[in-house]
C-alpha cells in the first residue's frame, strides 16, 4: 500500500473504530452508524488477516464461521432487520434516509471482495465515503436529503476513474489472475479453498466440488473439452480469426473448479491466457441484477433485487457522459489486451430454489427519464466495447450443468446433463437441414398453442432471391451454444404479428405466470402477466426485466427447438421449470425479444453445413446502423420458450398460402424428422 494511502487509511480507521464504540450522532441514525461501523472494523480485520495468510491456517470449521460471519446481515432471516433491506432502513431511519443509507451499506458491502483481492484504493474510498455521510448528521441541523444524494452522486462520479477503469482491465488483462491463481495451484480435494474466493459459501458449492472430485480424471477431460472445443469450432464455423487471440474469459459459478482447471489448460493449448474475473459488486458496474463473471450462491437473492434500481442515485446524463468518457479512457489504455481478446466461454448452473421477488416500494426505482438514459449508456457502452473487442472477430460458447439444490436425483441428473451435452452433433445436422428446406420455401410460419396457452403467432420471414445459395435459417449444431437442437433465424418484422403467450417461465431467474406479449410488425406493443395482483405491478416487471427499460423491443429471434431429448428428461425429473434457457430453448420454439443473434457481425460471411449462405442477419431496426448505430441495438436479448406440450401446431406457410406443417400436436409431422419423436415414444 503506497504511503499517503496508508496514513489515510490509518486516520479514517481510527476514526472509524471510534465510532463504532460510540457515535456522537444519537437515535436511530446514531444506531446505523454505529452497526455499519463495527462492519467497516470488522473489514479492516479481515484485511489484516488476508494480508497477513492468516486464514490460510485455519480449520474447515474456522472458515465456515467466517464466512458466515461476512454475509449473515443479509442472509436469511436477518435482512429483515438489515440496513441493507430498504423496506427496514425506511421504517428505522425515515423515508427521507433509508433509501440512500441503504445504498451507501450495500455499497459498503463490496469491501469484502476488496479484502480478499488486496485492493486498498477501493476499501480506502468506501471508508471514506461513510465518514463524509456521518459527518454530515454531526452539525446541529440534520442534513437535508438533497445533500446526501449529492454525498453519494460525487462518490459514485469522481471514482469512476478507479472503479470503471478496473473494471474494463479485469475483462482483458490476464495479470489480474487472483480466481485463476486458486483454480490452478489450489488442492481441490480440500473443500477449504472455496473460502479463499471470498465469496459466499453454501452446501451448494460444498457437494458440487465433491461431486466432481468423485468423477475420473478421463470424464472431467471429457467434459471440459466439450466446453473448450464448442468455443474452437465458434470461431472455425463462423470464419474469425482464433489465431489472432490470446485470452478467453472465462465465467462460471463456483464448486465447478476442477473442470474449469482442466479449461484452463485446453484453452492454454490453443493459445489462449484464460481471464477469470468476478461478478461485479458496485453498483456502477453492475448491470441491475444481472451476474457477469464468476460467482456463488447469493445470500438473498431479495437483497439482489432489492438494489437493482440503486443506479436511480445517479443515473442522470452528465453521469452517463461520465462514465462513457472513462470507458473510453480505460479501453484506450488497454487497447492492445483488448484487441486479442477473444470473448467468453460461460458455463451456467441451473436447479437453485425458484425466486418470485417481493415489490418494495421503498427500494429505488428508475423514473422513465432515468430509464431512457439507462437504455442510452448501455447502448453507447455496447458501441465503445465492439471497437476494441470487435465483433466480427470474437465469439463465445455456453454450456450448462446443474447443483445439487434439484434434488435428490442430483447426480443422475448430472449424468443425464452430461449425455444431452454431448448428443451427436452430426444426427442432428441432417434432420434439421431438412426442417430448413422446408422453412426456406415459406414467407411465414405460424405457431398456435394449445390448452391454456393462448399463443397465436405469425413470424414473416426474410425473402430468398436465390434459393440454390441462400438460406433464411442456420443449422445450429453444437458449437457456441451447446447443447445441439434448434435452428433459428432473424425475422422480417413487418408482418410478424400476433400473440405469444407463456403459461410459466424462468427468465434470467425470475418467474413469470402467463406472461403475455403482443407483437405488431415485429415490435412490442402490449405485455403483461399475473404475478402481482396490481396490473401496474405487473407492467413494470416486465418493463424493467424483460423489455430492460425500453419502451417496446422488437422480435430479434425466432427458432425451432428440436432436442426432445432434452425435453423428456425435463419431464422425467420435473425440472422443466428450473433449466437454463440455454437447455430449455431447445425443447420447443423460442422467440427472443432484443438484438438479432448477430448484432455487430452482421457482414460477416455465414454459411450452413451444405453451403447455402445464411441471409437473415438483421431485420428492419439492425440496419439503421448504416444510418444512426444508436438506434440499431437494444443490447438485450432475452430467449422466450414454448413446450412441446403446449403446441397445437407450427406450420410453413407459403406464397400461396398453403401450409406445411412442421409440428402437429406437440409431435414432429414433417417427413424426415420422425427420429425426434423416438424420445416421445421411448419415455
Amino acid at each position: 500500500m503506497e504511503k499517503i494511502w496508508r496514513e489515510r487509511w490509518q486516520l479514517a480507521g481510527e476514526r472509524i473504530k471510534e465510532i463504532s464504540e460510540g457515535p456522537e450522532v444519537k437515535g436511530p441514525v446514531g444506531n446505523y452508524f454505529r452497526r455499519t461501523a463495527e462492519f467497516l472494523v470488522f473489514m479492516t480485520e479481515l484485511w489484516d488477516k488476508v494480508e497477513s495468510g492468516a486464514l490460510k491456517n485455519l480449520s474447515l470449521s474456522e472458515l465456515q464461521v467466517w464466512n458466515a460471519k461476512l454475509y449473515e446481515d443479509i442472509s436469511g432471516e436477518a435482512y429483515e432487520r438489515s440496513y441493507a433491506n430498504p423496506a427496514y432502513a425506511a421504517a428505522e431511519l425515515s423515508e427521507e434516509y433509508g433509501q440512500i443509507l441503504s445504498f451507501v451499506y450495500t455499497e459498503l458491502r463490496g469491501m469484502i471482495v476488496y479484502a480478499y483481492e488486496n485492493r486498498p484504493e477501493e476499501m480506502l474510498i468506501c471508508m471514506e465515503l461513510f465518514l463524509q455521510i456521518y459527518n454530515e448528521f454531526m452539525d446541529e441541523t440534520p442534513p437535508a436529503k438533497e445533500q446526501l444524494s449529492k454525498d453519494v452522486y460525487w462518490f459514485v462520479s469522481d471514482y469512476s476513474d478507479v472503479t470503471v477503469t478496473r473494471r474494463v482491465r479485469e475483462q482483458v488483462d490476464p495479470s489480474l489472475s487472483f480466481a485463476r491463481d486458486i483454480i490452478m495451484q489450489a488442492d481441490l480435494t480440500d473443500p477449504r479453498y472455496l473460502y479463499e474466493f471470498g465469496e459466499y459459501i453454501t452446501d451448494t458449492e460444498l457437494r458440487t466440488s465433491a461431486y466432481l472430485n468423485q468423477l475420473a480424471q478421463e470424464e472431467i477431460e471429457r467434459i471440459a473439452s466439450v466446453f473448450t472445443e464448442g468455443y474452437r469450432i465458434g470461431f472455425q464455423v463462423n470464419q474469425k480469426p482464433l489465431h489472432k487471440k490470446k485470452t478467453v474469459n472465462i465465467r462460471y459459478c463456483l464448486g465447478f473448479e476442477r473442470i474449469i482447471r482442466q479449461a484452463v489448460k485446453n484453452f492454454e493449448a490453443m493459445g489462449l491466457q484464460s481471464i477469470i474475473y468476478r461478478a461485479a459488486v458496485s453498483r456502477v458496474n453492475m448491470r441491475e441484477a444481472n451476474k457477469i463473471g464468476y460467482y456463488s450462491t447469493s445470500p438473498n437473492k431479495q437483497y439482489d433485487y432489492d438494489h437493482k434500481g440503486d443506479s436511480a442515485l445517479f443515473m442522470d446524463k452528465a453521469f452517463v457522459e461520465r462514465k462513457l468518457g472513462v470507458l473510453r479512457t480505460a479501453y484506450e489504455t488497454y487497447k492492445e489486451l483488448a484487441n486479442v481478446h477473444g470473448g467468453p466461454a460461460v458455463m451456467e448452473i441451473f436447479g437453485e430454489a425458484p425466486f418470485e421477488p417481493e415489490v418494495k416500494p421503498e427500494a429505488l426505482k428508475l423514473n422513465e427519464k432515468q430509464q431512457a438514459n439507462q437504455v442510452l449508456l448501455n447502448s453507447r457502452a455496447g458501441q465503445i466495447t465492439n471497437e476494441y473487442i470487435k465483433g466480427e472477430e470474437r465469439s463465445f460458447t455456453i454450456i450448462a450443468f446443474p447443483v445439487p439444490d434439484i434434488g435428490e436425483q442430483f447426480e443422475e441428473i448430472f449424468a443425464e446433463t452430461v449425455k444431452i451435452n454431448t448428443l451427436d452433433y452430426r444426427t442432428w445436422q441432417e434432420i434439421q437441414q431438412k426442417l430448413i428446406d422446408t422453412l426456406d420455401t415459406g414467407i411465414q410460419v405460424h405457431i398456435l398453442g394449445s390448452g391454456r396457452n393462448r399463443t397465436d403467432l405469425r413470424v414473416a420471414l426474410v425473402p430468398i432471391q436465390n434459393p440454390g445459395q441462400e438460406t433464411v435459417f442456420e443449422n445450429c449444431v453444437a458449437d457456441v451454444n451447446i447443447p445441439v437442437g434448434e435452428v433459428f433465424t432473424s425475422p422480417r418484422l413487418k408482418g410478424t404479428d400476433g400473440v405469444l403467450h407463456v403459461t410459466g417461465v424462468y427468465l434470467n431467474g425470475l418467474f413469470y405466470k402467463d406472461l403475455r406479449l403482443t407483437f405488431r410488425d415485429g415490435m412490442i406493443t402490449d405485455y403483461t402477466c399475473s404475478n402481482y395482483s396490481s396490473e401496474e405491478d405487473n407492467r413494470r416487471y416486465i418493463r424493467e426485466n424483460v423489455l430492460m427499460h425500453h419502451e417496446t423491443l422488437p422480435m430479434g429471434e425466432f427458432a425451432l427447438g428440436t432436442n426432445t431429448t432434452a425435453y423428456v428428461a425435463a419431464q422425467k425429473y420435473r425440472i422443466g421449470a428450473r433449466l437454463p434457457i440455454l437447455i430449455a430453448e431447445k425443447m420447443g420454439p423460442h422467440f427472443a425479444v432484443g438484438d438479432t443473434c448477430f448484432s455487430w457481425e452482421e457482414e460477416v460471411v455465414t454459411c450452413n453445413p451444405d453451403g447455402k449462405r445464411m441471409i437473415a442477419k438483421e431485420n428492419e431496426c439492425s440496419a439503421l446502423r448504416k444510418e444512426d448505430i444508436r438506434k440499431a441495438y437494444f443490447n438485450c436479448h432475452t430467449d422466450i420458450t414454448i413446450p412441446y406440450d403446449e403446441l397445437k401446431g407450427i406450420a410453413v406457410v407459403h406464397g400461396d398460402g398453403s401450409e406445411t406443417f412442421i409440428i402437429r400436436d406437440g409431435r414432429f409431422v414433417l417427413p424426415g424428422t420422425e427420429e425426434l419423436n423416438k424420445p416421445f415414444d421411448e419415455s
